[in-house]
């Protein structure tokens, strides 16, 4: 009955808003004074995961298709777009099959059983080395746009290239969808992309994103009679583009994880939530008389209430197969609920590297726990935690490895406050950037630390928990296993908990619930 009430709204929301071109008579007369078309745009953006998170409960890309097929079957003229971030990160994206990395290829594959309209570049798809991205860019089936991306080559910079109709093309820096009205017309809407430049690779080019999104603009006023905006961007600068294209009644946006509807001078900005926990149905009408147009946008929910669509679901179970295999080796019953967060942890990616979180809270008293909290304080750097979103309601094992799929084990060191305080000093002017430390026990007021309340003594020995990643002199260039002023360093069996930092952290939560 739930799901029946689900499907309901969908058909009520696609009926009320048709795309079938409309005529209004005259009060006077049976003559038409005017004519609209309508379309439908579902949008996504950073989208993780290709199944439902929250214990089941949030989201899940087969749920998305089966919304979008209960559109479509009304109105025809239905397109879904993804803003950005889908490629990257994920915890299935670190693993391997058949011998290769696994690297988003999960994702590709769902998306094309979707069967996408088109998408753009957000910052994660440049975590994927250059090979990888262009094996997922061959894979794709579903069109793909970015005025302001390009690839990095030996004979200078040059448009990506991905897979239309089985050739190999090359990503137009527009994109423009025909909608069909009568017969043989159509009504050409036009979509323009940029992405933000955070992610920064050699094999990658950023130009200007202001000047590259207006330059595609520009040309599209020749060539479209709607213009839209697909970007993954921040906020302020959606606006900036939002404030200065007057014939842009809309832009759906990405890189923010909670969902939103901004108005503008010009327009509105929408962007969903993170993972699919929405999505946006905009509505579009075109008035062929004046040219003017009028957007509706409604948010669904994607939850457990929604049904899947078969043929989506089937790519899913493939994958999640995969994964339960793979995580079956750390834990048994990977689904299992170990927690229940009331308050959101927050995961992504600005908070993780430049201020204390919830969820560095949680993992770094989970290390300490580790070691029986026999340890004077605990951290790990920011840039560990790759989910890029934050957890709420039902938290279950697995979403621990998404939290951390790199997993490491936790060390216990003995070393100088000395280097103690030359590493948290270091890592400070370091906000922003992964080396930024998520802590327990380790605090700073007015200029000083304290180390479990008490001022951090230079001459005093620590004990401290951290991650084994820290050793190593990545983040931290001069805290290595041969740093002056590390005493010792203990490196835990294969049959303690502190082997893997993300069975010890599952083990924490597990004796705390």
């Amino acid at each position: 009955m739930k799901r029946l009430n689900v499907i309901l709204l969908i058909w009520v929301i696609a009926v009320f808003y048709s795309c079938k071109p409309k005529q209004i008579l005259s009060k006077d007369a049976d003559v038409p004074m005017e004519e609209t078309v309508s379309f439908k745009l579902i949008q996504l953006n950073d989208i993780y995961e290709i199944s439902p998170t929250g214990g089941g409960k949030y989201g899940g890309m087969a749920r998305v298709a089966h919304i979008r097929d209960s559109i479509k079957a009304i109105t025809p003229n239905t397109y879904m777009v993804m803003a950005g971030d889908f490629l990257n990160p994920s915890l299935i994206g670190t693993m391997k099959h058949k011998g290769e990395s696994i690297k988003g290829k999960q994702m590709i594959e769902v998306m094309n059983a979707m069967e996408f309209d088109l998408v753009t570049f957000g910052n994660h798809e440049f975590d994927l080395k250059e090979e990888e991205l262009l094996a997922r860019l061959e894979e794709s089936e579903f069109a793909w746009t970015s005025a302001n991306v390009e690839h990095v080559t030996s004979e200078g910079n040059k448009p990506f290239y991905y897979n239309k109709d089985g050739e190999m093309t090359p990503i137009p820096t527009r994109y423009i969808i025909d909608v069909p009205i009568d017969g043989e017309e159509t009504l050409p809407v036009g979509f323009f992309s940029v992405t933000i430049n955070s992610t920064p690779q050699d094999y990658v080019y950023y130009k200007n994103y202001y000047d590259a999104a207006h330059e595609a603009y520009d040309a599209l006023q020749y060539e479209a009679d709607v213009i839209i905006g697909l970007t993954h961007v921040s906020l302020g600068m959606d606006k900036d583009l939002a404030e200065s294209m007057e014939n842009v009644p809309l832009i759906m946006g990405g890189h923010e994880h909670y969902n939103m509807l901004v108005p503008t001078v010009n327009g509105t900005i929408a962007k969903a939530d993170a993972n699919a926990k929405t999505v946006y149905v905009h509505t579009v009408q075109y008035n062929l008389e004046t040219k003017q147009t009028s957007i509706h946008s409604a948010l669904l929910p994607v939850n457990d209430k929604v049904a899947s669509q078969r043929k989506t679901q089937k790519v899913v179970a493939k994958w999640e197969k995969i994964l339960e295999k793979k995580l079956n080796e750390f834990i048994e019953n990977p689904s299992e609920v170990i927690y229940y967060a009331e308050e959101a942890l927050d995961g992504t990616d600005d908070a993780s590297r430049s201020e204390q979180t919830n969820l560095g809270n949680i993992i770094t008293k989970a290390m300490m726990a580790a070691y029986n909290n026999e340890v004077d304080a605990a951290m790990v750097n920011g840039g560990s935690i790759r989910i890029d979103d934050k957890l709420e309601g039902n938290i279950s094992s697995t979403d621990i490895f998404r939290v951390l799929p790199f997993g490491g084990s936790v060390v216990k060191v003995e070393m100088k406050g000395s280097l103690l305080e030359q590493a948290l000093n270091y890592t400070e002017t370091k906000s922003g950037t992964g080396a930024y430390l998520q802590r327990y026990n380790l605090e700073r007021k007015d200029g000083q630390w304290y180390v479990a309340g008490n001022p951090l003594d230079v001459d005093k020995t620590y004990k401290i928990a951290m991650s084994d990643f820290l050793l190593t002199g990545y983040d931290i260039p001069f805290l290595t296993k041969e740093s002056e002023g590390l005493i010792s360093v203990y490196e835990p069996t294969k049959d303690e908990v502190a082997t893997d930092l993300r069975t010890a952290i599952i083990s924490y939560l597990k004796e705390d619930k």
